[in-house]
């Protein structure tokens, strides 16, 4: 009898606020990679920095265009679709679903980018290389991070004010460690 009640407290089941959680941290980090990225293409185009991706500066103007519209799509997903902006971490089980989450939601994506895309161009393969970068930080850093705010919540208060941020900040900092 004992065993019945301890099984079914850690039953896992679908939670959309943790699952759109993860997922808007997710494009808001492949938003703002592809718009730093698009940014890069307009300072080669510009002839700012010297030119290592484009061959000249029309080409430099066309994908700074698509890609920055591009990067402000996805960042708007969350803000629009999801209106999630907290990470969900306070029990043992959050935390599980969580790491989960962000370990579906990017191989899911490192999928889509390494078979969707077909690399033509260094741009191609710069973008391709982006989106698998933001999806390695979802499988490693994310987890760690997740973890180790679960962790520290109890010694800090302000953990659950800034989780969110923090998370996307570190999430942000390791795809360009990965890059």
């Amino acid at each position: 009898m004992q065993y019945q009640n301890v099984s079914s407290e850690f039953r896992f089941k679908f939670e959309s606020k943790n699952f759109l959680s993860i997922l808007g941290l997710y494009f808001f980090s492949l938003g703002t990679s592809l718009s730093g990225y698009s940014i890069y293409l307009l300072l080669e185009a510009i002839g700012t920095i010297d030119r290592k991706v484009i061959t000249w500066s029309g080409q430099g103007l066309f994908w700074f265009l698509i890609l920055f519209f591009t990067g402000l799509f996805i960042l708007f997903i969350p803000v629009e679709f999801f209106n999630v902006f907290k990470t969900y971490n306070a029990s043992f089980k959050d935390l599980i679903m969580n790491i989960i989450y962000s370990i579906l939601i990017s191989l899911f994506f490192l999928i889509v980018f390494q078979y969707s895309l077909k690399v033509e161009t260094s741009i191609l393969n710069d973008i391709s290389s982006i989106g698998k970068a933001v999806s390695f930080s979802g499988f490693i850093s994310v987890p760690l991070v997740l973890f180790l705010q679960h962790t520290l919540r109890s010694a800090l208060a302000i953990i659950d004010k800034i989780s969110y941020g923090f998370t996307l900040f570190v999430w942000i900092l390791s795809t360009q460690i990965f890059l």
